[in-house]
């Protein structure tokens, strides 16, 4: 997908994490500033969200291997933090809770899109990752660097 023109706001993922942040924004601000259980929840909504769209942007940008995996691992964490933040509103009394699913559908459709994006990250448009933690399959963290030099590094 990287083509000159290519914008990564274009793509249905970047857009369903953009819906997800606008509703996240709308939930959050019916949370009651005066109960700190439920305020504390607030912003880590807010940011858990925002990363579903940064990142996806973030990933396409950077088109390794490595780094769109490191990317989409963050959205997953991200996502998951989200959808557990739902569930901290509920355990708390949160007024509310009746729009909590808005987020909760919304992240699976958004998990949907997911699952068929990293489907299309190229494992072979890599920089070896030193860390060993987002290289392709069989590519070691003390295997050369196939675009450096003889010696890899």
């Amino acid at each position: 997908m990287q083509e000159d023109n290519f914008n990564p706001r274009q793509m249905p993922i970047f857009q369903k994490g953009r819906e997800i942040y606008e509703l996240t924004v709308k939930i959050a601000d019916l949370i009651p500033e005066e109960d700190h259980r439920l305020s504390g929840s607030k912003a880590f909504m807010l940011e858990d969200a925002a990363m579903l769209s940064v990142k996806v942007a973030g990933a396409e940008g950077g088109d390794l291997y490595d780094i769109r995996m490191e990317c989409a691992t963050l959205i997953r964490k991200a996502a998951r933090d989200l959808q557990n933040h739902c569930n901290t509103l509920t355990m708390f009394g949160f007024e509310h809770i009746h729009y909590l699913h808005l987020i909760r559908d919304a992240l699976e459709e958004y998990r949907l899109l997911f699952v068929e994006w990293v489907k299309t990250f190229d494992a072979w448009n890599y920089a070896v990752d030193r860390w060993g933690l987002f290289n392709p399959p069989g590519v070691q963290p003390d295997d050369p660097d196939p675009d450096r030099g003889l010696d890899g590094f």
